[in-house]
């Protein structure tokens, strides 16, 4: 079983994104199940191991086949999961904050990540504004992951913020309410040219089909880093309005996995729905919206969301079990 390093592809790393989004819900969910807390910390140790495990092929596909990774940098599709890499490390620094209490390790993680995601953020956009047409085919919701994954930088950088004394607590300050706010209109205008490619032409390809639900990504990972940011900003005394806002913002958050779980239907049952890399697009954004899930219900006091929350953690897991396993299968049989 090996990797090919000639066609490693960015998106490796939405494994680690997603198995880190799982380790931090089944840390809260151990409320309900005392096991789950050694799981959660079991993923985490996991998870290290597989993001420096996915690192060497990132590395080595730069230093011996450049070429190769320039292509997918300038793909219109594909250059859109580079982002990944960065956004792993966020998810580890969380990780390491609010499962391990590790806060020195989260803060290596979180200060390497944040600006490899904030690079990302204007380099694809970039390179997409520069290219003189693309095909609507191949826009997807993965257009949301450069941009939009600013809205993880808060999920550890928000908590961080006191660990930080005077000029870099400022900084801590400024960088995480930037990088909300902008992911948040960045989202808005995304969310409005996906659903145009989504109303106006055909489903997505089979392969990529799974893309449906990234969305809940920023949905969810939007609701939960607001609310991180309005429990550790203490210049904002008047915090109901926006824990309001996040309820709302959830709610939308509904509708979305309602359909997202009927397209899937669709592809199973009408169509198609092979394995690849896309499947990672289950977990992570499921994981972040989960996670959202019980985040609302705890601060609003809503047992009957944090039970819904509950009931979705299941399907979380199964979907990592389930894609982790194709996974390696994949791995065997192309090694």
């Amino acid at each position: 079983m090996k990797i090919n390093i000639k066609d490693f592809a960015p998106s490796w790393f939405a494994s680690v994104m997603g198995t880190g989004a799982l380790a931090l819900v089944s840390k809260v969910y151990s409320s309900k199940l005392s096991i789950l807390g050694s799981v959660a910390r079991g993923l985490t140790y996991f998870n290290t191991a597989l993001f420096f495990i996915l690192l060497i092929p990132w590395v080595l596909r730069w230093l011996k086949y450049r070429k190769n990774a320039m292509d997918d940098l300038y793909h219109p599709l594909v250059c859109h999961f580079y982002g990944t890499i960065a956004i792993a490390m966020l998810v580890l620094s969380a990780d390491y904050l609010l499962i391990l209490g590790d806060s020195s390790i989260a803060r290596i993680f979180w200060l390497m990540g944040m600006p490899l995601t904030i690079f990302f953020s204007f380099l694809i956009p970039y390179l997409m504004f520069i290219q003189e047409r693309i095909d609507i085919k191949n826009v997807t919701p993965a257009w949301f992951i450069p941009p939009v994954g600013l809205i993880v930088i808060p999920l550890s950088g928000a908590p961080l913020m006191g660990t930080f004394q005077g000029f870099w607590k400022e900084f801590a300050v400024t960088v995480n309410y930037f990088a909300w706010g902008a992911r948040f209109f960045l989202y808005l205008a995304l969310f409005a040219i996906v659903m145009h490619r989504f109303i106006a032409h055909e489903p997505l390809p089979c392969g990529i089909a799974p893309a449906i639900w990234i969305n809940l990504g920023p949905i969810g990972a939007g609701t939960s880093t607001l609310y991180m940011l309005i429990k550790n900003s203490e210049f904002i005394t008047v915090k109901e309005l926006f824990f309001g806002f996040g309820f709302i913002f959830w709610g939308f958050g509904v509708w979305w996995l309602a359909m997202a779980i009927i397209m899937t239907l669709h592809y199973l049952r009408r169509l198609n729905l092979p394995y690849s890399l896309s499947w990672w697009a289950f977990i992570f954004p499921l994981g972040a919206y989960v996670s959202a899930t019980f985040n609302v219900g705890k601060i609003l006091g809503l047992n009957i969301i944090i039970n819904f929350g509950f009931a979705l953690y299941w399907l979380l897991f199964a979907l990592w079990i389930i894609t982790g396993i194709k996974t390696v299968k994949h791995l065997i049989i192309a090694g």
